[in-house]
């Protein structure tokens, strides 16, 4: 999705599986990580819009720019395919 500065933006939700930060070509049976297709798709995009649809019906949304998922890939927050728990997503996003 584009915002009303042409800024590109990826949604993802927060489930009681947890959330991926990776493309979503990469999630699936059959389908593998790359670091490197993560890493381009993260210099494309101004950021995530997230909410945590486990919270429904009063659905918490926000927006997390890219550069702090990408800080938390590279201090190894994330899991080896981007996928992290509810929990530690509530708590990353809790400290920006």
């Amino acid at each position: 999705m584009f915002d009303s500065q042409g800024k590109k933006w990826e949604v993802r939700s927060i489930t009681r599986g947890g959330i991926y930060f990776c493309p979503s070509y990469m999630v699936g049976s059959g389908r593998s990580f790359n670091e490197k297709g993560f890493l381009q798709k993260i210099s494309e995009i101004e950021g995530y819009i997230i909410s945590d649809i486990e919270s429904f019906p009063n659905i918490p949304i926000w927006r997390v720019l890219s550069k702090e998922v990408l800080k938390w890939w590279e201090l190894g927050k994330l899991g080896n395919t981007t996928k992290i728990s509810r929990s530690k997503a509530l708590k990353l996003i809790a400290r920006l």
